[in-house]
Formats: C-alpha cells, sequence, structure tokens
C-alpha cells in the first residue's frame, strides 16, 4: 500500500482488492493503484477558476472532485456488492481551482521521442497555446531530438516556443522538435533541467518514453527538487492500457484502409490477383482491424494476438487458393508482429532489440509473399501478387481533423495536471473521459486485440476467415 498526496493533502489509498468474482467460485482480483502523485497542496488561485464558477456535473462535464469508474460493466466491481464509496475511480482531467506552480515564475519544457506519429505538432502547439495564453507562462522551450537533447555530448540546442512560432506547424507531419531513440542517463537529464531552471517537462511518447520519464522522476525526487513530469503517451498501434484510442490512431487506420482498398484495386485487375497489404502493429493488431473493417476489402486479416499457421488443408495459402478461386482475386492484409513464429530466429537475444529495447521483428510481409507465390505456382496457378506497406508514409502525415482535436484535449488536459502540481503520470481518455493515469499504470501491459472480444468478432464476420487457420 503506497500513500500519495490526494489534492486536499489527505493521504489516497492504493489498491482494493476484489474477490467477490462468483458466489460459488470466488477468484481474487487485484484493482491497480489509480492515485496520481503530487509535488504538495496547490495554493494558488487558478487563472482558470472563473471558467469553473458556473460548472456543474453532467453527463458532459464532471468536476475535479468526481471519478470516473474504472469498470463499469456488469459483473464487474460494479456488479460485485462493492460499497459506492469504495468502487475504483480515476482522476479527470481538467483545470482546478487552486494551483501549485506560479505561472509569472514557471518555466516548461516540452520533448518527443520515440517513433513518428500523426499528431506530435499538434500537442506540442495545444502545450504552448495553453501554458501561454491560459497560464500566461513566460517560457516555454522546446527540448531537440528527444532524450538527446538533454545530454552535453550530442550539443542540440533549445528551441524557444511560442503561439506565434507554433501558429503553422500542425499542417506538417512528423515533430518540429525532432526525435530520438534510446536509453539516456537520467542524472544527466536531471542536470540539464536544474541548469535552465525547468519547473515542469512535458513527454510525448511511448512506453519506453514513459519509462525513461518515469526514471527522470525518481532522480527528481532524490535531490528533493519539485519539477512536474506528465506524459502525453504516443502509440501509432494503440496498444497503451485504459486509454480508449492514442493520438494520431484514426489518421492511421484510415490511411490503412486507402492502401487495403488499392490492394483490391490491384488484385481485380489481373487474373487470380491477390493484393498483399502490411501494416503496423507489433504486439497489437488494432490498425489492421479498424482499416479491414473500413472498406471490407479485405479476405483474410491476420494479427499478433491470433497465431496461424500457413501449410495444411485449413492454413492461411489453401485458403487465399480458395478464394481466389471463388472470385477472382483476394486480399490479405497482415500487421508487422503477426507470425513471428513463423520466421525462426531467437527474439529473445538481447543483440535482437533496437535502441528503445523494443525486440527486432522479422518481416512478415516479404515472407509471406514468397509463400504465396511458391504456394501457387505449385498448384499450377498463374498469378500476381501486389505488396505494399505503407507505414512510413502513414507515421509522418499530418493528422486528420478528428485527431487534431484529440490532440488540442490532451494537450489542455496535460497542462493543467502539471499546473495542479501533479507528477508521474499520462494523460488519455477512457470510457470517453479525459483522466489522469500513473505512468507505472501506463506502461505496465500492453493493449492488445482481445481473439474473444466484439472487435476481432466484427472482423471475422467483415471477412468471412475461418476462426482459426490450423
Amino acid at each position: 500500500m503506497s500513500t500519495v498526496l490526494n489534492p486536499d493533502g489527505s493521504p489516497s489509498p492504493s489498491d482494493v482488492t476484489d474477490t467477490a468474482a462468483g458466489a460459488d467460485n470466488p477468484v481474487p482480483r487485484t484493482i491497480p493503484d489509480l492515485s496520481v502523485k503530487m509535488l504538495g497542496i496547490p495554493k494558488i488561485a487558478s487563472p482558470m477558476a472563473p471558467l469553473l464558477d458556473n460548472r456543474q456535473t453532467t453527463e458532459h462535464y464532471i468536476d475535479e472532485a468526481d471519478r470516473v469508474l474504472l469498470d463499469d460493466t456488469l459483473g464487474g466491481v460494479v456488479a460485485r456488492g462493492v460499497p459506492c464509496d469504495e468502487l475504483p475511480g480515476l482522476e479527470p482531467c481538467g483545470p482546478r481551482r487552486k494551483i501549485f506552480f506560479d505561472p509569472s515564475k514557471t518555466r516548461a519544457a516540452i520533448v518527443t521521442c520515440g517513433g513518428l506519429c500523426p499528431g506530435l505538432n499538434d500537442v506540442i502547439a495545444g502545450l504552448v497555446r495553453n501554458l501561454t495564453y491560459h497560464y500566461k507562462v513566460r517560457r516555454v522551450i522546446g527540448i531537440r531530438n528527444g532524450y538527446q537533447g538533454f545530454i552535453p555530448a550530442y550539443a542540440h540546442d533549445i528551441v524557444e516556443l511560442s503561439p506565434q512560432m507554433v501558429r503553422d506547424i500542425a499542417v506538417d507531419g512528423g515533430t518540429v522538435l525532432g526525435t530520438s531513440r534510446g536509453h539516456q542517463d537520467p542524472e544527466e537529464i536531471v542536470d540539464c533541467l536544474e541548469r535552465i531552471n525547468i519547473n515542469m517537462l512535458f513527454v510525448i511518447g511511448g512506453d519506453g518514453s514513459m519509462r525513461g520519464a518515469i526514471d527522470i522522476v525518481r532522480v527528481i525526487t532524490e535531490r528533493g527538487l519539485r519539477i512536474a513530469v506528465v506524459g502525453i503517451p504516443k502509440t501509432i498501434d494503440n496498444d497503451i492500457p485504459l486509454i480508449d484510442q492514442s493520438f494520431g490512431f484514426q489518421t492511421a487506420f484510415s490511411l490503412a484502409s486507402d492502401a487495403i482498398r488499392s490492394a483490391r484495386v490491384e488484385a481485380k485487375s489481373t487474373a487470380n490477383g491477390v493484393g498483399l497489404v502490411r501494416l503496423m502493429g507489433r504486439h497489437s493488431g488494432f490498425i489492421a482491424c479498424y482499416a479491414a473493417l473500413a472498406h471490407s476489402d479485405a479476405d483474410v486479416v491476420l494479427i499478433p494476438e491470433v497465431p496461424f499457421a500457413l501449410d495444411g488443408p485449413h492454413g492461411v495459402l489453401e485458403y487465399v487458393q480458395q478464394r481466389v478461386a471463388e472470385r477472382g482475386n483476394a486480399v490479405v492484409v497482415v500487421a508487422e508482429g503477426a507470425g513471428q513464429d513463423l520466421l525462426g530466429g531467437d527474439t529473445d537475444l538481447t543483440e535482437d532489440r533496437d535502441a528503445s529495447g523494443n525486440k527486432k521483428l522479422r518481416d512478415i510481409g516479404p515472407f509471406l509473399r514468397a509463400r504465396l507465390t511458391e504456394h501457387f505456382a505449385s498448384a499450377g496457378i498463374e498469378t500476381a501478387i501486389r505488396y505494399i506497406d505503407p507505414s512510413y508514409a502513414i507515421r509522418s502525415v499530418p493528422a486528420n481533423p478528428y485527431d487534431s482535436v484529440y490532440c488540442v484535449r490532451l494537450s489542455q488536459a496535460a497542462v493543467h495536471a502539471a499546473m495542479s502540481g501533479r507528477t508521474e503520470m499520462v494523460v488519455g481518455r477512457w470510457r470517453r473521459r479525459f483522466v489522469h493515469l500513473p505512468m507505472a499504470l501506463a506502461v505496465s501491459r500492453r493493449n492488445q486485440v482481445d481473439p474473444r472480444g466484439d472487435l476481432w468478432m466484427a472482423v471475422l464476420e467483415s471477412t468471412g476467415q475461418p476462426v482459426r487457420f490450423t
């Protein structure tokens, strides 16, 4: 049991254990620690307070004292007799009436880490505008090229960020600050934060970046400093737990669906044509699933969460051949992390990891194309296989309007959280509400497509493929 401060300074409990999973067969269930750390008790009147004066809780707005239920499903803790005041809930995002930092003496820094994702510039612009216009923070700086930008040996300069400077950056993809992968010494990072007198750091990045941010908070705490570290989680694969969708995901699957449509056109243009589309999704197949559902052009969808066999009468290759025989063409969509067990090699070896510590994947796309070519040739069927991999093109585009709005709201939520003294946390949307999540919880596991869930069922209905390729 850990103890942190609530906004009023009172201790906040961490875990609730629910053992009432069933009347006849109780199964222990531990609710994760949902408490958010604070640097101290907020005492300064917020410039956002007038905006809150006439607010009241409705289905569209919740006050800072309200909570968002962790589980609202029948069979969850709500239906298990847990008293209402003990139901686990998440802190809502939004402005607070009292804040911890004096805006006139606050300096903020922004850093983007990891791979590209649509919406990075939207988040940067949103942070700068909210800090400057609403809180009157006098200095906001950008750190160049990810965590490398804090380390003197790299000699990257810093960028002064103003509303004028970021006004048009959202029309471009990528990140105006640059990015990098890999671990950097948190001691050196905190040294830099102290040198340039930073009071709050906004980290825009994935799970590796958030783990790095946790290390930064550890050093800050050891030194007795009061620097808030708030994350805006970024993953194009949509694999962050307890977040409805990550920013950039809608843009990504929209463009991925266009690639699938192109593959169908190519496949229909030749006799016995096969379109093969490789999409992003190292461990989670959300982009492949949503993109396939968008136009219903896919005959087969292969994702990391569902193992499959290529050979045999019930394997993928034979099934694709049957679809071509029935319809004259077929389209196969495969997520990049699917079928790794078919490619050989030991992906657990330390040397088979990238700079961020992620396992390097074998490339399923060319492998599957080669196997399809061999299979049709051995069956004496002339075919043309069109292979499309739009991954890098998708990562680098600007966000669509939906994602742009989402990015702005995330950036506003992050600023409100940091100004109120919250730290070692991320902002996200859970059950349509914007909430605060402890960083440790955001990197505790990976959000994946449930092979028994309704999303995968919808994909099976759309494609008509069997439940399993065995």
